[in-house]
This record gives C-alpha cells, sequence and structure tokens, in this order.
C-alpha cells in the first residue's frame, strides 16, 4: 500500500505547520495534484531541470522542496522558456510540488535548529519571534475517585507545560450535582434522581496545537457518560516561534576555528567570514538562508557571531564597525534540510505501515562555482 500524496503533505505540515510561514511567502502545493497514491516521493532544496530528470528517474510522484518555484503569479504559461519548460516536464510526468520554506525554518527541529544542532549550541533561543503558541486554559470536573487518572493522561498528553515546568495543574475539591434523564447510562446514581457527588476541579493550561490530542486523552480517562469541562482564552504567552537561532558553545574558539567548523558540519567547500580570525567566540547566531537584515537582531542578543548566508558588501561593513563577526557559509548551506525532512517523513510512512519510499535529492544546485 502506497500513501496518498495529501497524506504526505499532511505529515510535512505536521512537521513544519503552513501557520508558521512569514506573510506572502510561497508555499504550499505550487503544481500538479496531490489527489493520487505515490510510490516515490524526492526531497530537494531547489527545483531544477536536473531535479526533475532525477525526479523521473526515481519514477516519484511528489517533489517536497525548500525554494519555490513560483515566486509571483504567472503572466503566462509559455512552454520555450526556462520556466515553462520546467513546469510542462513536470506537468507530462505527473509530478507535484510542494514547497515547504518559512514555515520549515520556523519550526521546531526546521532549518534553524538543525544549524544550531550541528554546531552543538546550549541554551538555544529564537533570534527573531514572529508569533507565540496561543494558550488556553481547560478546567475539568472529575469524581475524587478517578482525579489522579485524568489529571495524569490531560498532562501526559502535553497539557500543563509554563517555561520550563511541566506537569503544572492546580486542583480543588468540590461537591458536584447532576440529575440523569431517561435513557442515559451513568457511571454514578440513577435515572431522575438527583445526584451529589465529590469533585475535583483541574485546571491547566493548554497550547492549541496539541488541544485535540489533550480532550481525547481526557475523553477516554473520565468515567463519566457526560464529561463537563471548560476551555478559556488566557492571556499568557506560550513557547516563542520565529526565525534563526542563538546559543551558547559549551567552550570558546576562535572565529578561524568556528568557520572551519561551519565548513565541516554544514558540508560546504567554502565560507566568506568577517572580522578578526583571532577573536574568540562564545554565542553564536544562527540563520538559514539569506540574513543580511539579521545583523541587528544578532547584536541585540550579545551575539559573538551571526552565522548566515547572502550577506552583502554594506552590511558585512556594517556589521564590522558595529563589532559583530559573520561566517557565510553560502544560501546553499541549507541543503541539509534533504536528508532531515527524508527521514522524518520516511519514519511517519514506516510507522503506519505504507511502502512510499523518500529520497533525498543528490542534485547540486550550488549555482557558484569556488576557483
Amino acid at each position: 500500500m502506497f500513501a496518498n500524496a495529501q497524506t504526505i503533505v499532511q505529515w510535512m505540515e505536521q512537521l513544519a505547520p503552513k501557520s508558521m510561514a512569514v506573510e506572502n511567502d510561497r508555499i504550499g502545493l505550487q503544481l500538479g495534484s496531490i489527489r493520487k497514491d505515490v510510490s516515490q516521493v524526492l526531497v530537494a532544496l531547489d527545483v531544477t531541470d536536473e531535479v526533475v530528470d532525477e525526479a523521473i528517474r526515481l519514477q516519484a510522484g511528489l517533489i517536497i522542496a525548500h525554494h519555490a518555484i513560483i515566486f509571483r503569479p504567472l503572466a503566462h504559461l509559455q512552454t520555450d522558456t526556462p520556466a515553462g519548460k520546467l513546469y510542462e516536464k513536470l506537468i507530462k510526468h505527473d509530478i507535484a510540488v510542494y514547497i515547504s520554506h518559512t514555515n520549515y525554518d520556523v519550526a521546531v527541529g526546521g532549518m534553524n535548529d538543525l544549524m544550531a544542532n550541528l554546531l552543538q549550541l546550549t541554551d538555544v533561543k529564537v533570534l527573531e519571534t514572529l508569533q507565540h503558541e496561543p494558550l488556553q486554559k481547560l478546567v475539568v470536573f472529575v469524581p475524587e475517585t478517578h482525579a489522579q487518572q485524568v489529571r495524569a493522561a490531560i498532562l501526559d498528553a502535553g497539557a500543563g507545560h509554563i517555561g520550563d515546568y511541566s506537569h503544572c495543574s492546580f486542583n480543588l475539591s468540590g461537591t458536584g450535582t447532576f440529575q440523569p434523564q431517561d435513557g442515559t447510562n451513568p457511571y454514578i446514581g440513577h435515572a431522575g434522581k438527583l445526584e451529589e457527588v465529590k469533585e475535583s476541579r483541574i485546571e491547566t493550561i493548554v497550547p492549541k496545537s496539541i488541544k485535540s490530542r489533550v480532550l481525547q486523552a481526557m475523553l477516554k480517562s473520565h468515567p463519566y457518560e457526560e464529561v463537563a469541562y471548560d476551555l478559556y482564552p488566557v492571556d499568557l504567552q506560550g513557547t516563542a516561534y520565529g526565525l534563526g537561532r542563538v546559543g551558547k558553545l559549551k567552550e570558546s574558539v576562535t572565529l578561524q576555528e568556528m568557520a572551519e567548523r561551519v565548513k565541516s558540519k554544514f558540508a560546504v567547500p567554502h565560507v566568506r567570514v568577517v572580522g578578526d580570525l583571532t577573536r574568540p567566540i562564545r554565542k553564536v547566531a544562527v540563520l538559514g538562508g539569506s540574513g543580511s537584515r539579521y545583523v541587528r537582531h544578532a547584536l541585540f542578543h550579545g551575539a559573538d557571531v551571526l552565522v548566515t548566508g547572502d550577506i552583502d558588501y554594506h552590511t558585512a561593513h556594517d556589521a564590522l564597525a558595529a563589532g559583530l563577526s559573520i561566517i557565510d557559509p553560502g544560501h546553499n548551506a541549507e541543503k541539509m534540510m534533504k536528508a532531515d525532512v527524508t527521514a522524518r517523513l520516511q519514519a511517519l510512512a514506516d510507522e503506519r505501515g505504507t511502502q512510499t519510499s523518500f529520497h533525498a535529492s543528490t542534485v547540486c544546485t550550488e549555482p557558484f562555482q569556488f576557483l
């Protein structure tokens, strides 16, 4: 049994929800149909002519890529242009293209976390916060005999996280009243008789993204036929999501040593460096792709160096004057996403018993040559 392409897209959106994308970013299904089963999926950084040829050889019905193939609304679809030829080839071979870009950058475990992990940064925080996870207060009433059981189910499902503390809840004892009506099958009491039961009121915090999972765990563990619970919006800020990461090295290294580490860990043959190569580096900011406008964010966080791509001449001068070093491994360093996304999607497919295979593209899409 092969996985449906629409299901695979849903898996990808679990890893990198579309709601996390920067406004106006070109993400999602850009070409073709996902209403089909696919035996092979290709994961790529860019969708070039060579990458499409690779997909054809693999008989892939879907390409999941990081960089969009359609950046702005099309004025025409002429197949004698480079872009038109690419679209035509994809359509003729029934290959759909799905893009996960800034939502993958922002997501937990996505591009920027990959960079931070490869450099072994600790105490990692978001470089630029774009949004916070919405929180709700869950209140549920449980007979005291089952309070521990229901509380454990809710908290084990992920509710009750406040900062670095987990399994947080407030509990209050009281008396609940109810009168079962005809046709009911009450756990406690009898139809037509008013009942009074010693109950616990359990309160905890629930992130919106896992609300369904928490409620399902609560309902499954609760003994009542009809569960009394409330959900309230709260003004507390949940987990911060955003672009870039900033963290610390376990031990200081020189800028020269840091540059060599970036080359090795990011598997790039060349980096550009701004700053004194003997300078000690301890706090590091990272951002995948083009990071010129994040110099001030790195400075605000007290970073010694910013590791990012596509630094222009004037930005380099500004950073140098402000005392911030820069290591530029190039935009193509984002190729690290191919192995990560491939492995995570393959794991989901295997868990569900499908025979669909995922492949990290082996095509080098680096447009520059280093002489």
